[in-house]
């Protein structure tokens, strides 16, 4: 992940998966062999001509120097070898030079340190230095055999050793039930229920706004069948309204994938209010609700219309629909994506089409009435009833049922309680691919190298054919998910009184209740939605992953606060980036630097916890900065530009 500098936020990148980052490392940038594939580069490099760089590329690849050629071009062939030679020899010059010193500074370090700082070492100095009268010979043999040989693994030993992360936060822990039994009656930091920054509120929505004709559609139908979560399935969604629009083709209305991850047969018209999503953008798209009837009988594979992921790379350009995607439209009047994950790149796009992505995330995807009115009585008892509504309500749950939040017989001077929610993004499909461990010992291995074969085939694979990075890699790059014992260390170490409201979303957390035993007993007033709504309330919901996963996502973007665990997690980002585009400034998100965070908390042996707080506010307040939407990041997450909001400065 790209990290903050000391003063200024950089977006994470932990949304990058192992899976991509070893692809990215071996091979171009899709997932597969595909019919749409383009020249590689060695060929374009090879054949830009009979300048330098030809020339190396062709010595390097061995081909024959020797044809007859111009003796121009021969001293430059010679030229290049020489120059290329002198750069190895300067490099491992250097490269020698540096390890010496390094092994040099090293060792007068370890002897500058002495044994001052290996209170073992020097434990066993002193046992063995104090006259012992009645100790025989044998012993003394032994004890100097044993001082020797702690001597010789403490030099093995020299320079910074790696520390592992072996799953418990014994110390910590105990020093956070402390603090937090003793500053029960303590204020909260104001800045943990509010934005810190007064430019927040200078930005304001606008991706309702266009400057457009309506688009007619005649170049074809597009259909798309969304894989992954409800969240993954939301991006596809507006992805393929941006493409349908550039190819001026009309969209027949999305179908969503059953997975065997979140086994959910929920469509689009389950979750979102079809004639909302094509009424409003009506003006942008022509969307029909099915095909015509003389294109239903289409055998779309036979004909070659249908178009896995396997065949656009991950987030393609506006060209490569133009090049590959149009041609075949225009030629069978109708291409069904299926999958269409990740598909789109965020930059360089036109300024109206990525207004459109936002406009259709932000105002076209409205969830269905039964919904609406469960999230709606979810974001009341989680207020303990209230005579306000906050500034996403009514986008959230609609005007109709927005009015459920108030309590009708609260008076005026009634204050609603404040919640904070935390998406604890830890169940065991997350666990599993991250690659990360989390104190579970063989049993923990055994079960998700089980999981891994059973639902991520291609990432097992992986593991078994390359090289990855250790659990203890991935957790310093901190590339890993909290678990729930660094949630609660974070929330205390940030200042959270023991009273405070907790609102857990999420399902199934990896290890059950007694993984959530460090939460519950510093943060006794934890809730999820199952404690929240009755059984007759849930009913409707029941076997419906994605349907409960939407109602999670609507009780964190209504909290006071909300705090993300995983930034790389679909449901914190478009968290994060609905309450930026409706909070009015006035909702904020807390969000770790979760490299730093790891390096805190690998200190858990050690450090204080006064440090340990000072350094985690420090963390947290270090990413609250209002940030403007860097190039090529999701517009979902960081709707703050030109394209979405309005900035009034």
């Amino acid at each position: 992940m790209a990290q903050e500098k000391q003063d200024e936020e950089k977006p994470e990148t932990s949304d990058v998966r192992i899976q991509d980052r070893i692809q990215a490392a071996s091979s171009p940038t899709r997932l597969g062999p595909t019919r749409f594939s383009e020249v590689l580069a060695g060929d374009k490099l090879k054949n830009t001509g009979s300048g330098l760089i030809g020339s190396i590329w062709s010595w390097i690849n061995g081909e024959d120097l020797n044809r007859p050629v111009k003796r121009g071009k021969r001293k430059r062939i010679r030229t290049a070898k020489t120059a290329a030679c002198v750069i190895g020899l300067v490099a491992f010059f250097i490269f020698v030079n540096w390890f010496m010193l390094s092994q040099l500074h090293e060792g007068r370090a370890w002897l500058r340190r002495g044994f001052s700082k290996k209170p073992n070492l020097n434990r066993t100095l002193s046992m063995n230095s104090k006259p012992k009268p009645d100790l025989n010979p044998s012993v003394k043999r032994a004890s100097v055999k044993v001082s020797v040989t702690v001597q010789h693994v403490e030099k093995k030993k020299m320079g910074k050793p790696k520390k592992k992360y072996n799953g418990t936060y014994g110390r910590l822990l105990s020093f956070a039930a402390h603090a937090l039994a003793e500053g029960q009656n303590k204020l909260e930091p104001k800045e943990l229920w509010r934005e810190p920054k007064d430019q927040a509120l200078a930005w304001k929505p606008c991706a309702d706004q266009r400057s457009w004709k309506p688009s007619d559609g005649k170049n074809g139908y597009i259909m798309v069948t969304a894989n992954g979560g409800i969240n993954q399935q939301r991006v596809a969604v507006c992805n393929i309204v941006v493409v349908a629009r550039m190819l001026n083709a009309t969209l027949v209305v999305p179908k969503f994938m059953f997975s065997d991850v979140w086994t959910d047969a929920s469509q689009f018209g389950d979750i979102y209010q079809v004639e909302h999503f094509i009424k409003y953008l009506s003006p942008d798209i022509r969307i029909v609700k099915k095909l015509p009837k003389e294109l239903q009988s289409l055998d779309l594979e036979a004909i070659g219309s249908v178009v896995t992921d396997m065949d656009v790379m991950k987030e393609a350009k506006p060209g490569f629909y133009m090049k590959h995607i149009l041609p075949l439209l225009l030629k069978n009047r109708v291409v069904h994506f299926l999958g269409f994950g990740n598909r789109l790149a965020f930059d360089p796009i036109p300024f109206q089409l990525q207004r459109l992505r936002c406009r259709c995330n932000f105002h076209a995807l409205n969830f269905v009435p039964k919904i609406q009115e469960t999230g709606a009585i979810l974001v009341r008892r989680l207020r303990d009833s209230g005579s306000h509504l906050a500034p996403v309500d009514s986008y959230l749950v609609g005007p109709k049922f927005a009015s459920f939040i108030l309590d009708k017989k609260a008076g005026p001077l009634h204050k609603a309680s404040k919640y904070l929610a935390v998406h604890l993004r830890f169940e065991i499909d997350m666990v599993a691919h991250s690659l990360c461990y989390f104190g579970g010992g063989d049993a923990e291995k055994t079960e998700l190298d089980a999981y891994r074969e059973q639902h991520f085939p291609t990432l097992a694979n992986l593991t078994k054919t390359k090289k990855m990075p250790s659990p203890d890699d991935l957790r310093t790059e901190g590339l890993c998910p909290l678990s729930p014992e660094e949630a609660v260390l974070m929330l205390a170490g940030l200042g959270f009184n023991r009273k405070t409201r907790v609102f857990i979303a999420g399902a199934n957390i990896y290890g059950g209740m007694k993984r959530l035993a460090a939460l519950t007993s510093l943060f006794p007033n934890l809730v999820t939605k199952e404690n929240i709504l009755s059984e007759t309330e849930l009913e409707p919901f029941k076997n419906h992953s994605s349907q409960l996963a939407v109602l999670d996502f609507i009780a964190c973007a209504a909290s006071d606060a909300f705090a993300m665990t995983d930034s790389g997690s679909q449901l914190s980002s478009l968290v994060s980036g609905y309450r930026i585009y409706f909070g009015a400034g006035k909702m904020p998100t807390i969000r770790p630097n979760k490299r730093r965070f790891s390096d805190i908390l690998l200190k858990n042996n050690t450090i204080e916890w006064k440090v340990f707080e000072q350094r985690v506010r420090k963390n947290v307040r270090q990413t609250k900065h209002v940030l403007v939407r860097p190039p090529g990041r999701s517009v979902y997450r960081y709707p703050r530009c030109k394209e979405c909001m309005c900035s009034e400065d």
